[in-house]
């Protein structure tokens, strides 16, 4: 009984943390460049049950083994799918579109006001003040020389991510891309952070300008998964309901014979 209720709160649990996952999918459907989770599941060790102080088996075995049982699943770990999402012509020459691996660089302030580097597939820029370029969250987009600076003109920009305005040669995008896209962590705003594991490779795709690359989020999939996790939550809901019940009447019935007798 209290394996039942222990494997019940598991499955909740479970199904309650690949909701969270889900539902950060919904969420970010229509964000530019965003890359989906996949949350992965993984069966507990099964344990080993025995019939202790079963009068049948007294006289030939005090400790029967019943068999082996599972106390359900947990999610072990949730990795991004970073799979190319579909490209939207914009035909704005700031709407870029990685084609491939890799991802743009960008520059994050802490709240001591130190920068770092980090990256992302979200190549809808914008101009701040002075030309500089930025991204939608407003961090700063890094080239081959620092931060991108751009005159005004016309710009135009070329596969390899070089960036002319009015046929002058202004910078290069740094772009990178690495080998082991595991070791890639979400730090927030659809930016991504490497680690020591995390090997850096050169970028070998190529820039769509006046494209958009839309999120790698199938809506619908989603939303089926949503309405599964529900019912198997309440089913799980109603099973631990069940057992509860099951039990409080025995602890019940149990304490009425006691005092009986």
């Amino acid at each position: 009984m209290i394996r039942g209720l222990y494997t019940s709160a598991v499955g909740m649990m479970t199904q309650m943390n690949n909701m969270d996952v889900v539902t950060n999918n919904i969420a970010n459907a229509d964000t530019a460049g965003f890359k989906k989770d996949v949350s992965v599941t993984q069966a507990f060790s099964k344990e080993l049950a025995r019939r202790l102080d079963d009068p049948k088996y007294e006289l030939i075995k005090h400790d029967n083994q019943v068999g082996r049982m599972s106390l359900g699943v947990f999610v072990n770990s949730v990795h991004t799918d970073f799979s190319d999402g579909s490209f939207e012509h914009t035909g704005e020459s700031l709407d870029l579109a990685i084609e491939g691996d890799g991802f743009f660089s960008v520059l994050v302030n802490d709240n001591d006001g130190n920068s770092s580097e980090k990256y992302t597939r979200d190549g809808s820029f914008t101009l701040g003040k002075n030309g500089t370029l930025l991204t939608t969250g407003g961090n700063v987009v890094v080239g081959e020389n620092g931060i991108i600076t751009l005159p005004n003109g016309e710009i135009s920009i070329n596969q390899a991510g070089e960036i002319y305005v009015n046929n002058e040669y202004i910078d290069r995008f740094k772009i990178i891309d690495v080998e082991n896209k595991d070791s890639l962590r979400k730090y927030g705003d659809n930016l991504y952070d490497t680690i020591d594991e995390s090997n850096v490779t050169e970028f070998s795709g190529r820039i769509m300008q006046g494209y958009k690359e839309r999120s790698n989020v199938n809506s619908v999939e989603e939303m089926v998964k949503m309405i599964t996790l529900s019912r198997v939550y309440e089913a799980n809901q109603k099973m631990l309901q069940i057992s509860d019940s099951t039990l409080q009447r025995a602890v019940n019935d149990l304490g009425r014979k006691t005092t009986t007798a």
